[in-house]
């Protein structure tokens, strides 16, 4: 099994973990943790995993915008937000 943690820093963090957890997969773990939402990601192959992060930081991306337009921003723009994206693969 291989598997990977995104972590991404929000000022609104509730709100990002929820507006993401609709597509989360049964392979999927989205938690809030402080300021951070952390998502753990675990897949039979590498392309599976590496294709589903893709995906989640696509959703992330888009969830931190929504709540930009909210007036929920957390003055990150998506560059920042990808350097600040910790992920561990475990082989």
């Amino acid at each position: 099994m291989k598997r990977a943690t995104v972590r991404t820093t929000h000022d609104d963090p509730d709100l990002v973990a929820a507006a993401v957890a609709p597509d989360n997969t049964a392979s999927m773990d989205t938690r809030v943790e402080g300021d951070h939402v952390v998502t753990t990601i675990q897949r039979e192959t590498t392309g599976g995993l590496q294709s589903t992060v893709d995906d989640y930081v696509v959703n992330c991306s888009v969830a931190e915008r929504a709540a930009a337009a909210a007036g929920s921003s957390s003055g990150i723009d998506q560059d920042e937000q990808r350097a600040n994206h910790d992920q561990t693969n475990d082989t």
